[in-house]
């Protein structure tokens, strides 16, 4: 979960003394990042190169930018126009010990949430007929989509930071509602490194835009040549985390609901939820990449009748422990502005 003062642009003398302990630690991250990702592109550290073209799609920002959905997206998009891809993920927050584990191999899901982690899973979901694979080493994790799957294209869930694999294609995503936050690095702002590392961005993509001024224009200095992405993230139907008939988002209109996610942004899924209609009276909220146990649902249907959950999380929970209560997976579609001029662009770099 994101800490408040992160989203905050401009904060108060009060709020800035108290935080003061925690700007010497965000100048020591970004500074250790810096000299990572400068100690691979000088040529200190080695990068490996594939026998394949690699798309990474990442982000500078911490918490949800649509960059799981949107590497899905383009990994479906790409093996529709007759290319091999696979789909490589870090697998956070899984308790797999293997160097390389293949959760779907395109026809069928192998991999469970609590071995692999969750995005993995979404991955599979969203990218039919798209093998993914796990492991921390996204090298090795190539090498294996090479060797198992024939892959042309591997495409990088979450890779930005990834320096040891040498990539053709750098796509960076940003939430448009949160932009950059308080434009600090870790722990006291939402940055993973220095805004400079944006220079190495072939593509910038916005989900539900646009970014709030002035992030646009830190962004835009910093990326002149860089395609633009524009996304918009729209609800799907209504589904029964036990299964059953999907209803439609609009069922949810003038109904209270409990919301139930472990997400790094809450509050983005709860005014998801409010802009359907539904009223919100009760939340359970967790960490992001929450693992879920019974006891974390104990007592849901004391506090509301029907929840509403995401897909990330729908993966780790099981039906049994939602007891009385009717629990509902809220879906989520990408629908990016001009589709195939982007899939062209992509294609075009990679030729």
């Amino acid at each position: 979960m994101r800490a408040t003062w992160i989203l905050e642009r401009e904060t108060s003398w009060p709020r800035r003394l108290a935080l003061a302990p925690l700007l010497p630690l965000s100048w020591v991250y970004g500074g250790i990042a810096a000299l990572h990702r400068a100690a691979y592109e000088r040529g200190a550290l080695s990068r490996r190169r594939l026998g394949c073209h690699v798309i990474c799609v990442g982000n500078l920002v911490v918490g949800g930018t649509g960059k799981t959905p949107l590497a899905a997206w383009l990994a479906r998009g790409l093996h529709l126009r007759g290319r091999k891809v696979a789909l490589a993920s870090r697998g956070y927050g899984g308790s797999g010990r293997d160097p390389v584990s293949v959760v779907s191999d395109g026809r069928f899901v192998r991999g469970r949430a609590e071995s692999v982690g969750d995005e993995p899973m979404l991955l599979a979901a969203r990218a039919a007929g798209v093998p993914v694979l796990v492991g921390r080493d996204r090298g090795l994790v190539g090498l294996r989509a090479l060797s198992a799957f024939g892959a042309d294209v591997l495409v990088l869930d979450d890779g930005f930071q990834h320096h040891r694999l040498q990539r053709d294609l750098d796509v960076v995503s940003f939430d448009g509602r949160f932009g950059l936050g308080n434009r600090h690095c870790l722990p006291l702002g939402p940055l993973r490194e220095p805004l400079r590392a944006l220079r190495r961005a072939d593509a910038i993509a916005v989900v539900d835009g646009p970014l709030p001024e002035p992030d646009a224009s830190r962004i835009a200095s910093r990326t002149p040549g860089a395609h633009r992405i524009s996304i918009r993230r729209r609800p799907g139907p209504l589904r029964p985390l036990a299964g059953g008939v999907p209803e439609p988002v609009e069922s949810l209109r003038d109904l209270e609901v409990g919301v139930l996610c472990g997400l790094a942004n809450p509050a983005a899924f709860r005014t998801s939820v409010e802009a359907l209609g539904a009223r919100v009276v009760a939340e359970r909220c967790f960490p992001d990449h929450h693992r879920y146990r019974k006891k974390d649902l104990v007592g849901l249907a004391d506090d509301a009748q029907r929840w509403v959950t995401t897909e990330k999380d729908a993966v780790k929970i099981v039906p049994a422990w939602t007891g009385r209560a009717e629990v509902r997976v809220l879906g989520l579609r990408l629908a990016v502005e001009n589709p195939d001029a982007v899939l062209d662009w992509v294609e075009s770099r990679l030729r």
